[in-house]
């Protein structure tokens, strides 16, 4: 009777894990998917020449003595945005990538996914780019998701990266149980007499 209750133990553990298993193999193979692929084209980027990933354009000079003040370029920017079609889009800045060696200066903006490269010196527009790697990098992520949503905090991004971690981590612990066990019970099973 006790080795009934054992083997039944054993039974109902390999059952929940199985269980446990299947469920965090349901969720991987969908996030997986989309985190292999957006990982691909991530490290493709800056060989897609200029698709994904805009490619830095050359100004004038790298002598930042002639250059324009950086307000006089940001309004440059702007209205480079607005006066190519993009106007009711946010004109918040993200960031502004100062590329000295290329005489270039680029402006990313916020909340949408466009970019302005000027040329330091003149305020010549380079190049208005639609910077797909962010939008790959935010799908990679999920915090595209937030974007969509205008959350805050990435809290969708941290949910799904928590989520997705947990469930690899529980995935690779199960899997590796399983086959213990499985191996184990034929070994049992190969010792009995008569085999």
């Amino acid at each position: 009777m006790a080795i009934n209750t054992v083997r039944t133990g054993k039974s109902g553990t390999m059952k929940t894990m199985r269980r446990i298993h299947r469920l965090t193999a349901s969720f991987l193979s969908v996030a997986l998917l989309i985190i292999a692929v957006s990982g691909i084209l991530l490290g493709w980027k800056k060989n897609s020449n200029g698709y994904l990933h805009p490619d830095s354009h050359q100004g004038t000079t790298t002598d930042f003595a002639l250059w324009l003040p950086l307000d006089s370029l940001r309004t440059i920017a702007v209205m480079t945005l607005r006066e190519n079609g993009r106007d009711g889009l946010s004109e918040e800045i993200d960031r502004i990538d100062i590329r000295p060696d290329n005489g270039m200066v680029k402006f990313v903006f916020a909340h949408h996914y466009h970019g302005v490269q000027l040329d330091g010196a003149t305020g010549e527009v380079l190049h208005l780019e639609h910077r797909r790697s962010d939008v790959v990098e935010d799908i990679h992520d999920m915090s595209i998701i937030d974007k969509l949503l205008g959350v805050d905090g990435e809290i969708f991004k941290l949910i799904y990266t928590t989520f997705a971690g947990i469930s690899l981590i529980l995935f690779t612990v199960t899997g590796i149980w399983l086959r213990y066990r499985t191996r184990r019970a034929i070994k049992a099973n190969d010792a009995l007499p008569g085999r």
